[in-house]
């Protein structure tokens, strides 16, 4: 692409103005021959001090905020030079035009909220490959194109990655994009001048105040999809029972009348257009039906859904990925069958089930909202499906380090409440000592119903060996992590993986 593509409103150019780029990053040591790097504000660095990196490596130009004082400019004057008022809305509107507007030729659908967008965003990839569609995700498991698979470093990659996996997904055929939106990636614009015809609410809980400060702060970064970023004739999908989610909607109604639709979903609010009611779950599944008196004539019947996923988060979930489905026009029996043959997501209250007589579960649950609903999901199913009445509930559960510090007693008290025993351990305790932050869970702990194990290892196997007939055993907080963080180095550990050989070792 040339350089004068690049002549936009508010950026002033310099430097050789014949050039052409070839590729676009924000990361240095990812610089190629002939690229664009953008100097981007980090949080814990600033790319404006690798720009002589970026340069030596084969940087064709540079972008720079004009806030900056850049002393090399007249020393290399063979390249060009951008200067931009803010440089994460730069990369993020050069990678938009340099990857061809990707946006603009897919259906793409933006899912965000504190929890339950992976599992939403892959009921949505179900529902529309089963219809015979290609599909593209980006999430925190991972990316898809297809059938391809990428390894994920963030839930919502930088504004040059979700750009370039975009225009992939375009070139190869793919006709819908499913994208969890984090409130970071909201905050620091990675998504922005992205084209969302569909925009998903799932909840807004308790999380990344170390980084937001507020939750005012955090619901904005959220509702920035729907006021800003959402297209004219989008759709906006909410979860009304949520207050967070109640707010929103009427403020999108209020400030947004031109989009096509907003459907609000729900269990308990009698407004939501939505609802889902005669819960029934086992360990093997769920049943619901579905309820459309505010949404179709057509679907006003009651619908039956019939699923593997267990749990009142996973209905909520199934209420905003069958939202999406239905908006853009997919038929209810083909979405039933599809939720109906989806497996759990991997660390999404996934059952590890090698015959043992207790159930046991993996979950990513690492807010107090998500352990709390995990553990009431756990207490419910004990309760419909007890045998003796002696069945207890067991949670193994960390925090992790360098994280909001202000949720770990809200977590400790929630475990300790919710469950029969607890065992409270290491999570990712990156540059944090894990003792340290066991005391900051410690500090919350309702009753002495628990022990401290920090071996992560050793405290799921003492879980198991106390695991009984009947019993659930929850292990929270990773998920589909497959490493555990300590001191900067990632070491090989999942959750799963541990659970299955402390089985097996208690058989022998």
């Amino acid at each position: 692409m040339k350089i004068e593509d690049f002549c936009l409103d508010g950026f002033q150019l310099s430097g050789n103005l014949r050039g052409e780029i070839r590729g676009i990053t924000y990361d240095s040591r990812m610089v190629k021959e002939g690229d664009l790097f953008v100097a981007i504000r980090g949080e814990n660095s600033d790319g404006h001090r690798f720009i002589p990196d970026a340069i030596r490596r084969g940087a064709n130009a540079v972008a720079y905020e004009l806030n900056e004082s850049i002393d090399i400019i007249d020393n290399h004057r063979n390249i060009t030079w951008i200067g931009v008022p803010d440089s994460r809305d730069a990369l993020a509107k050069l990678s938009h035009i340099f990857y061809k507007k990707p946006s603009n030729q897919l259906t793409l659908i933006g899912i965000t909220g504190t929890n339950g967008k992976t599992t939403t965003s892959y009921i949505v990839k179900n529902c529309f490959e089963r219809s015979g569609y290609r599909v593209g995700l980006i999430g925190t498991i991972g990316y898809y194109i297809g059938n391809d698979f990428f390894e994920a470093h963030h839930t919502t990659p930088q504004a040059s990655d979700f750009q370039f996996f975009l225009r992939r997904m375009v070139d190869q055929g793919c006709h819908y994009a499913v994208a969890e939106v984090s409130s970071h990636a909201l905050s620091q614009r990675r998504v922005d001048y992205s084209q969302f015809k569909v925009a998903v609410f799932t909840n807004l809980t308790h999380d990344h105040l170390d980084y937001h400060k507020t939750m005012e702060d955090y619901y904005k970064a959220k509702k920035r999809l729907f006021s800003e970023l959402l297209i004219d004739s989008g759709i906006a999908i909410i979860n009304i029972d949520d207050p967070y989610g109640e707010r929103l909607y009427r403020e999108i109604r209020e400030e947004r009348k031109s989009l096509a639709s907003i459907i609000t979903i729900g269990i308990h609010n009698p407004e939501a257009n939505i609802k889902a009611c005669n819960i029934k779950t086992t360990f093997r599944g769920s049943t619901f039906e579905l309820i459309f008196e505010k949404f179709s004539k057509e679907l006003s019947t009651m619908t039956v859904v019939r699923t593997n996923l267990l749990g009142l988060p996973n209905v909520y979930n199934m209420l905003a990925g069958i939202s999406v489905a239905l908006s853009l026009g997919l038929p209810m029996g083909l979405i039933q069958e599809a939720i109906a043959q989806m497996e759990p997501v991997e660390g999404r209250f996934h059952k590890i089930d090698i015959g043992q007589d207790f159930l046991a579960i993996v979950d990513y649950a690492h807010t107090p909202d998500a352990l709390e609903g995990l553990l009431n999901t756990a207490r419910r199913l004990l309760k419909d499906n007890t045998r003796s009445g002696k069945e207890k509930i067991i949670t193994v559960f960390g925090c992790g380090g360098n994280r909001d510090k202000s949720k770990r007693p809200k977590m400790a008290n929630i475990a300790t409440d919710l469950s029969d025993f607890v065992i409270m351990t290491t999570d990712n305790p990156r540059f944090e000592d894990p003792l340290d932050i066991i005391e900051d869970m410690e500090r919350g702990a309702l009753k002495g119903n628990y022990v401290i194990i920090p071996d992560r290892r050793l405290a799921i196997e003492m879980a198991v060996n106390m695991a009984s007939r009947g019993d659930i055993l929850v292990v929270a907080g990773k998920g589909h992590e497959n490493y555990q963080e300590v001191r900067g180095v990632k070491f090989e550990f999942s959750d799963a993986i541990e659970l299955k050989n402390a089985i097996l070792k208690k058989r022998k």
